[in-house]
């Protein structure tokens, strides 16, 4: 989920079309097709829009970014709920996000979580819950963080790189604790969803090597280090679905890739892109065989680049995705980015508001796609050149 800027499978459809909360079922205003969009809370991106609003602000926020996703036609808010190691809920495991008051740590005195998804459902909308696994600050210095973060009372469990602090994905315990950490909200909130991002081994930075060597030589069992980091990230994901379902069977895991796997130059199953970046070999993460060992429920790849871009066209990673996912039974979301329409730094394709609607005639044509996630909510909202009101009367209907 790159935020620098300051068929369907049948547990998902079930989820939107008719999601059971608390024993109470309400209906979705689409029957299968999800349409939706992610809300950031990290660094205050999308909600709220400041850290240390008064609480009746931070509500009314909410409610307007909800209001937002049904004026839209949408029917489907992907919420962050743990952005940075933290938490939008009293966890047991965390302290409280930095974003809602200013002071990781500090009670805002309100429940967000339980508001996002009493407020979502009574607008008949679901409410999938993101977390970021391995993030724990967008900065180095363990002694910023709140006084008793697990962190700062394990600091062997963290990584420092590219200025920021990481979880090691090569420590069982971390793994544990992680899964741990959102299994509590799990069993507190009727969520609709468990949804990861993109983030799993940090995306590289020019001359720094992410320093997991003594997990390596720990854990590393004869593998290659590559090898090993993948293991790490399968095993994560495994478990997380397993302990998921083993608590809520019905309820969908989903996860939001970085859109390119692997170039079909690096691996002949890959999809014929020249990406400089391919989540296979740098974030260790490999999506596909999720998708081949069912480990998810659906996989909504990042397809944030235009028709006809050179080197990731999205006419051509839409159908690699939709193969990759037939016959599997993992459903497929396509994720938007929005968040480029009108923007001047873009190709001028993105400043055409009919590149987005294209988008999804184009993903008419393959049955795989379930629908589309928009990047991001300030988007959705704001709509500089009306890409998503063209959208909604293009498709929403």
């Amino acid at each position: 989920m790159h935020i620098s800027r300051r068929g369907f499978s049948t547990a998902v459809a079930a989820a939107v079309a008719s999601v059971t909360a608390g024993g109470t079922a309400y209906a979705s205003p689409s029957k299968g097709e999800v349409r939706g969009m992610w809300a950031a809370t990290v660094e205050n991106l999308d909600w709220p829009s400041a850290p240390g609003l008064p609480v009746a602000r931070q509500r009314a926020e909410l409610k307007t970014l909800l209001d937002t996703a049904v004026r839209r036609g949408l029917n489907t808010v992907i919420l962050q709920v743990r952005p940075a190691a933290d938490a939008l809920w009293p966890s047991r495991y965390e302290p409280w996000s930095e974003f809602l008051t200013g002071t990781q740590g500090q009670d805002p005195g309100w429940d967000p979580l339980g508001t996002a998804v009493a407020e979502a459902h009574r607008r008949g909308l679901a409410l999938h819950a993101w977390f970021n696994p391995y993030r724990v600050a967008n900065h180095g210095d363990l002694g910023r963080l709140a006084e008793g973060h697990p962190a700062r009372r394990r600091p062997e469990w963290t990584v420092a790189h590219g200025g920021r602090l990481y979880y090691n994905p090569g420590l069982p315990e971390v793994r544990r604790f992680v899964q741990n950490a959102i299994l509590d909200a799990v069993r507190r909130y009727p969520i609709d969803g468990v949804h990861f991002d993109d983030y799993f081994y940090p995306y590289p930075v020019r001359g720094e090597v992410f320093d997991d060597d003594a997990a390596f030589a720990r854990y590393g069992g004869g593998l290659d280090r590559a090898a090993w980091r993948r293991r790490n990230v399968d095993l994560m994901i495994q478990e997380m679905s397993a302990r998921l379902h083993r608590q809520k069977p019905r309820l969908p895991f989903g996860v939001s890739p970085f859109g390119v796997w692997r170039n079909a130059s690096t691996d002949p199953r890959g999809s014929r892109t020249t990406a400089g970046v391919q989540s296979y070999d740098d974030l260790h993460a490999d999506t596909r065989r999720w998708i081949k060992e069912r480990w998810v429920s659906y996989v909504c790849p990042q397809l944030y680049w235009n028709i006809g871009f050179e080197a990731a066209d999205y006419a051509v990673l839409l159908p690699w995705w939709a193969e990759v996912v037939r016959g599997t039974g993992v459903g497929l979301l396509i994720g938007e980015g929005l968040y480029k329409a009108g923007d001047p730094e873009q190709p001028a394709a993105w400043q055409d508001p009919a590149e987005l609607s294209r988008h999804l005639t184009l993903a008419a044509r393959h049955r795989q796609v379930g629908g589309h996630v928009f990047f991001s909510a300030q988007d959705v909202a704001g709509d500089p050149i009306g890409a998503m009101a063209r959208v909604a009367a293009d498709h929403y209907r």
